[in-house]
């Protein structure tokens, strides 16, 4: 008989020796999941005895690991903004590169605008959507994707959160025009394909075995959607209203003249912990 600690050091020394970087925490996060336990309920029973179905589980789930499956893939969640979310392969993984779009937006808006009417474009998995949801308690949200598949995960991630008053969806495409019905907004919010399409067979092998390819593929010149959503969809924005978007590491130039030329008044940037310009913002 093992316990939860015996198979937890086997699954992270595994993971270790096998180039994973983040194996302290994936391996706590494939045992829990093993065991149908939360990561805070593992801790708490690391020294009891667990099954030889559970042990086998967790080698079971550490092998896909090791295979290059990502581990918010193979456990069906993930973290966003400290908020849970639920992942499926049907959406991207949440970055932590995308929190300064919610840091960016939650800035312009807090003591200006805290009761502003939010799209956010291409959510996904709704991890945008609930974050300013969660941390702007009177802002009225709408989350738009064209994949069905998609809008039903941010579905649950908002339901999940508690969110469901005041964050709804809508399937739409990004690079049309708009639904007749959708009214102004204060800001629009978006973390768009951006990968060139020759460049989606460099990505990374978790990225590009796993990751849903529309979801990623930003066209020739990885611009597609900014250009589509500058053109179509500027129009839903009230005047003095703002446009967020997430970048690729060489796009915040492009984009920033996409804007200017796109008619906003006013455009800046905000740089990730590594320099990299990541969000660029345009005022109309």
């Amino acid at each position: 008989m093992k316990t939860y600690n015996d198979i937890y050091l086997q699954a992270r020394n595994a993971l270790r020796e096998n180039g994973i970087e983040g194996y302290t925490l994936e391996a706590r996060l494939l045992v829990a999941t093993a065991a149908g336990k939360t990561t805070q309920e593992l801790l708490r029973d690391l020294s009891l005895y667990t099954t030889a179905e559970i042990a086998d589980k967790v080698a079971s789930l550490t092998e896909r690991r090791i295979a290059g499956e990502p581990v918010a893939y193979i456990t069906g969640a993930w973290e966003f903004y400290g908020l849970p979310m639920h992942i499926t392969t049907d959406v991207l993984i949440p970055r932590m590169d995308t929190e300064l779009l919610v840091d960016a937006a939650k800035e312009l808006l807090n003591g200006r605008k805290m009761d502003a009417r939010i799209l956010d474009l291409c959510c996904g998995s709704g991890c945008i959507a609930c974050a300013l949801g969660h941390e702007l308690p009177a802002a009225r949200i709408v989350a738009v994707d064209l994949s069905a598949k998609a809008l039903e995960v941010a579905r649950k991630n908002i339901a999940a959160n508690r969110l469901s008053s005041r964050v709804i969806c809508l399937q739409a495409d990004a690079t049309a025009s708009p639904p007749m019905s959708m009214g102004q907004f204060d800001m629009i919010v978006s973390n768009p394909p951006y990968v060139r399409s020759a460049d989606m067979k460099e990505l990374d092998r978790s990225v590009r075995d796993y990751e849903p390819s529309w979801a990623l593929d930003g066209g020739k010149d990885g611009l597609k959607f900014y250009k589509a959503i500058i053109k179509y969809w500027k129009s839903v924005l009230r005047p003095g209203g703002y446009l967020l978007f997430e970048v690729g590491e060489d796009q915040a130039e492009s984009v920033r003249e996409m804007l200017l030329t796109g008619g906003f008044r006013s455009v800046s940037s905000k740089f990730d912990t590594l320099g990299v310009e990541r969000v660029v913002i345009g005022k109309m």
